[in-house]
């Protein structure tokens, strides 16, 4: 399933690298011809034509470009792909190592996750007065939207969206800091994969700023999405069920035991975490379950907590594109009433995620159906109450709200400027 802002593009174009053509003076400067088959050529003065070379694009640069190409479903990129992974586990199986050293949960990370995103809006709430654009915080936990805001709205958003990293880039800055501290291990010495259900944790993984400079690596080296886990293993003649169940790792040692989850849907529980913790800390209010009041489709669903008939706090969740742009042109149109939005941008959120599995033989509807069941069926787990993450933030961080937990656990988002070229093409 393509990102809803891009279902237009039915066809890819190639990115052709440019040339700069330095203009002699008192000679014209040269002209690019495109053939039907889609190849440049650079035609001098005197007629004579030269193709041009196709450049191999990365993923920055698609986060570069503000042209045609930010999808990372458009762009086959060697780096972010299962058939890199493959190669990995194919040389580790050469060298006679384990594929896999160790798996772990990221339900863990994203403990990390909604607990700053907790404490960031009562930060937020506080300064609302002074600062007018702290409220409404944005959601920062999907790629495709993050890549929309900068692409597309720039400055005028950024300083809205939640600055805490994604459970993914959490765990990142887990397994390449704290946990390869613990293995006596440089960062660049641990290979880091993640399986994701969206094709956008590829270019989340390959922003700059979660890489490291001093070992030349990545936070996280690789992202392949539940789908390239299937044909990973039909590649090698296996069956998920034919395999035998195995207990997950922790990052402080010993086993963690079956998967976990966030109650608050299938997109991580952002809004159902903040709204209940902002209720107590800023009111004194113990919200026991929350009950949301559907728009105009099921992707854009509000929640309030009122007292005596006034408004407290006002959230909302807004998932698909349509509803994400009916929500920036309320806060362009200043008339945006919530304090917090949890943004996602696949329709019915990240369970229905571009990067999943697809069955045959069923709609999608009950497919979905069928997936959120079995993501409810897991064991609920309280960010609050997980003892590792308590000792993390203590021995590692420096503790709770601490300018360690500032630097390691949030970024910043950067507004991309729109350049002047031929491959700007409105689709």
């Amino acid at each position: 399933m393509k990102s809803p802002q891009f279902q237009a593009l039915l066809l890819f174009q190639e990115c052709i690298k440019p040339v700069k053509v330095d203009k002699k003076p008192g000679k014209a400067a040269a002209k690019i011809r495109i053939e039907a088959d889609g190849s440049y050529f650079q035609v001098n003065q005197d007629g004579e034509a030269q193709k041009l070379e196709k450049a191999k694009i990365t993923l920055n640069d698609c986060l570069a470009c503000s042209g045609c190409i930010t999808s990372a479903e458009s762009v086959l990129v060697r780096q972010q792909s299962h058939g890199e992974q493959k190669k990995v586990l194919a040389l580790k199986k050469l060298l006679s190592c384990p594929g896999v050293h160790y798996v772990f949960d990221t339900t863990f990370s994203r403990n990390f996750s909604l607990l700053e995103s907790q404490q960031e809006f009562v930060r937020r709430f506080h300064r609302q007065a002074d600062d007018k654009k702290a409220l409404p915080m944005l959601a920062s936990a999907c790629p495709g939207w993050i890549c929309y805001a900068e692409k597309t709205h720039g400055s005028f958003i950024i300083p809205h969206i939640s600055t805490t990293k994604s459970p993914q880039q959490v765990m990142g800055s887990l397994v390449k800091g704290y946990f390869a501290e613990q293995k006596h291990l440089p960062p660049d010495r641990i290979y880091h994969v993640t399986v994701m259900p969206c094709y956008d944790k590829k270019l989340e993984a390959s922003r700059p700023d979660f890489f490291n400079q001093e070992y030349q690596t990545r936070d996280v080296d690789c992202v392949i999405t539940t789908g390239e886990v299937l044909k990973l293993l039909e590649q090698e003649g296996v069956s998920l069920s034919d395999v035998d169940p195995a207990p997950l790792d922790t990052l402080l040692g010993g086993a963690a035991g079956e998967l976990s989850t966030h109650p608050g849907g299938g997109s991580g529980g952002y809004l159902e975490h903040i709204f209940k913790h902002s209720a107590r800390e800023l009111f004194g209010i113990h919200v026991d379950s929350i009950h949301y009041k559907p728009l105009k489709n099921k992707d854009f669903q509000e929640v309030t907590l009122e007292r005596d008939g006034e408004v407290l706090l006002h959230f909302a969740l807004a998932y698909g594109f349509r509803n994400i742009q009916n929500l920036v042109q309320k806060l362009k149109r200043g008339k945006c009433p919530y304090h917090y939005v949890e943004v996602m941008a696949c329709p019915s959120g990240c369970l229905n995620g571009g990067g999943q599995i697809k069955l045959e033989g069923e709609s999608s509807k009950e497919e979905l159906q069928q997936v959120e069941r079995l993501y409810e069926s897991l064991r609920a787990e309280i960010p609050e109450e997980n003892q590792a993450v308590r000792e993390l933030y203590q021995h590692w961080l420096g503790g709770w709200g601490s300018e360690g937990a500032l630097a390691v656990l949030h970024t910043q988002y950067h507004a991309v400027e729109r350049a002047n070229s031929a491959l700007n093409i409105k689709w």
